[in-house]
């Protein structure tokens, strides 16, 4: 009877495997297989991490395919986004946003800095730009008394980090299911082809499930 259990957990442990494997090879759209990351994938929720810079116009135009993204596929996607600076740029975006998702206002203050780069022209590596920034995104004195204390600095460094491990080069970098990197060098600088790049990718991941 012992014997019979443990055969059938290993072929159960089997079939997950062939399925995870299936998975991993069969999926179509552009992108590059990071080999130092897992895939994965629980056959209900895709995660969706986002390398982002506040000073990138790309990042800016792509921040509006993503309801478009998700709509495709209502409450089976986690979106992570991580916010880096490339050049001379300043990493106080970061921790204004860092501040702004501890307190529940990531996207509207993810939206609020955007606005301010590109519609308004502000220069939002000054604090009292982000101070004002953070008012419109519903955070008051305790978000100013933080973010001038630099208490998000550390989280600012630890996304350089993440995304010097995931060989982030250009920004907005995704890395759908673990370990499933595209860009839009990958589609020609088109953010329109990577939108629909990405509804590839999670379309061919799902319908594997």
């Amino acid at each position: 009877m012992r014997f019979g259990k443990i055969f059938i957990l290993a072929a159960v442990i089997l079939f997950a495997f062939t399925v995870h494997a299936e998975q991993k090879a069969d999926i179509q759209g552009v992108f590059e297989r990071l080999d130092t990351r897992e895939f994965t994938y629980n056959g209900e929720e895709v995660e969706i991490v986002e390398f982002l810079s506040f000073y990138c116009g790309h990042c800016y135009h792509f921040e509006k395919a993503i309801p478009v993204i998700k709509g495709n596929f209502p409450k089976k996607i986690k979106w992570k986004t991580v916010p880096i600076f490339w050049g001379e740029g300043s990493p106080k975006p970061g921790e204004a946003y860092f501040l702004a998702v501890e307190a529940g206002k990531g996207e509207a203050m993810k939206k609020a800095l955007f606005h301010a780069i590109f519609e308004e022209h502000r220069d939002i590596g000054k604090i009292e730009v982000l101070e004002d920034v953070g008012m419109k995104a519903g955070l008051g004195f305790e978000f100013s008394r933080r973010l001038r204390n630099g208490e998000k600095a550390r989280e600012a460094g630890e996304a350089l980090l993440m995304a010097n491990n995931n060989r982030i080069e250009e920004t907005p970098s995704l890395i759908i299911a673990g370990n499933l990197k595209t860009t839009p060098g990958m589609v020609g600088g088109d953010i329109s082809a990577l939108k629909d790049n990405v509804i590839t990718i999670l379309r061919s991941i799902m319908e594997k499930k």
